[in-house]
Order: structure tokens, then sequence, then C-alpha cells
């Protein structure tokens, strides 16, 4: 079973009397790991479509063509897929590959079929998949997490110390404009991304996961520097980020979490710096 679900855009007037739940409802993914089912969402910022495929007992492939308005689904499109979840395997226009947690690919657009599955039923993988308009066709590549070098940031003392694995980022493949990676904190950590940013050239899309215990929360903070709001996120849960908010967290413990990025370039260093002093 496909499911896909239509978020459009919003200024940030639009959000300053929202309710709880009517920020809840505009940004924040409840579900995004089904199992036997692709669950994605289509966000109008910058039309990047993120979501997860976990196949239990059948492959699953994402089938979207009158939805975006082509005769098969990355014919314009780039896709980057992470697995979260058991060992799985991805099939790639024929070729097979084993997709182990931690394991990373990105697909190239004019690839016309991408089928997934997963070992064990019982332990299914987890894809976590974002996809994004793309202009030109690169090559496909697997990318594994002991591959990448991790860029160490943050200490202690300031409870972020986390390491961030750059997956797909000029530095380890080439892609029109899709940037994915992987962030883990330490444990005893629990900031993400503070002092935070904003990118008014890029939108993004984070999924929070691997919580230490059942009652780990994290809240996801978003809006306007001087003028922000939260959302409460469970575990596996989705957050869309528009360009113009700030996207930072802190968790009741450690966790991680996937970022997706896209926009105008793919300079990941191209971010507009908040100073604390301008928070409210």
């Amino acid at each position: 079973m496909q499911k896909i679900e239509t978020r459009y855009t919003h200024s940030p007037e639009d959000i300053k009397h929202y309710s709880t739940e009517e920020l809840r409802r505009e940004f924040l993914v409840e579900k995004v790991f089904v199992p036997g089912e692709i669950t994605l969402t289509y966000t109008h910022n910058d039309r990047m479509i993120f979501g997860g495929v976990t196949p239990t007992t059948e492959a699953l492939e994402i089938v979207l063509t009158s939805e975006l308005g082509v005769d098969y689904f990355l014919e314009r499109r780039e896709l980057g897929v992470i697995n979260i979840g058991g060992t799985g395997t991805i099939e790639i226009d024929g070729k097979k590959e084993s997709m182990k947690k931690q394991d990373g690919y990105y697909i190239g657009k004019e690839t016309k079929q991408v089928i997934f599955s997963s070992d064990d039923p019982e332990q299914p993988a987890k894809f976590y998949i974002s996809c994004v308009p793309a202009h030109k066709k690169y090559p496909n590549v697997k990318i594994s997490i002991d591959q990448i070098q991790p860029m160490e940031t943050g200490n202690g003392d300031t409870l972020n110390e986390r390491k961030i694995y750059q997956y797909i980022h000029p530095n380890v493949c080439e892609s029109c404009q899709l940037q994915m990676g992987y962030t883990i904190l330490e444990p005893g950590s629990a900031w993400n991304t503070m002092p935070c940013h904003t990118h008014e050239r890029r939108m993004e899309a984070y999924v929070y996961f691997d919580y230490a215990n059942e009652d780990t929360r994290v809240f996801h903070m978003m809006g306007k520097p001087d003028e922000t709001k939260h959302l409460v996120v469970d575990q596996e849960q989705a957050v869309i980020s528009p360009s113009w908010s700030i996207h930072s967290g802190i968790g009741t413990s450690n966790y991680s979490f996937i970022w997706a990025m896209c926009g105008e370039n793919i300079t990941y260093t191209d971010m507009d710096m908040v100073a604390m002093e301008e928070l409210k």
C-alpha cells in the first residue's frame, strides 16, 4: 500500500496565531514508517517528497506518475535513501544491493525502477527516502556510514557533542540539489544545531529516531528567530522546516536524526547564523 499526503507552504505570518494542533498538522508528520506500506509526504517547500518505505512480506515500489505529471517516478527527480531498520535489499533497474542499518544510496534521475524489500519481515528494513527535482542525471552511488569520515562537533559542556555523517554531499557523491545526512548525538548530549541558523536558499526536513528509551521526546524548535515555537516529536516522526525557520532540537536524552535539504545550491555551509541574543 502507498499513501501520499500533500503539505502546502506557509509565510511566517501564517503561523503567528497557530494553536499547537494547527502547528502539528502543518509541519509534523506523525507516521513515517508503517509495516508493509509506503508513507510519503509531498511538501510544496521546494517540491521535496520524503517518507518511509517499510517492506515486510512483500517488496514495495514507489509509483508516482500522474501526481508528478511524468511517466515514471524518477523521470525528473533524484532520490536519497538511508536504512534505519533491519537488513534489506534495494533493487535499482535490476541491480540488487544489500542494505544494512545505516547504509544509504544516491539514485539519479531517469532511473526506471527502485524496489525495496526486507530480509526478515519480523525485523523489517526502514528505508527513509528524500526525493527532489533534478535537472541532470548523476551516477547511482551506494554509501555506507563506514566509508564516511564524520564531522565531530560540539562538546559535553554545552550538551551538544555529536557526529555528522554527510551521505549525499559533494565530498561523497554528485547530486543536482539534494543533500542528505545522519547525525548521532553522544550519550549525555541532547542539543542539535544550537547556536541555530536559517538558510533562505534551502528548505530542510528532519526525521528523529533511535531514542534512548520509550519516554524520550525531542522538542523541535522552529519559527523566525525572534518568534520561536516548538513541536514535541516522538520516535520516528518527521518535521518540515521552511527556509525562513530555525531548526534546532533538545531531547530528554540523546537521539539520532536524518536531515535532507534542497534548494538553490549544495553548499553545506551556506547558512545564516543566529546570535543567541536574537532568539526570542
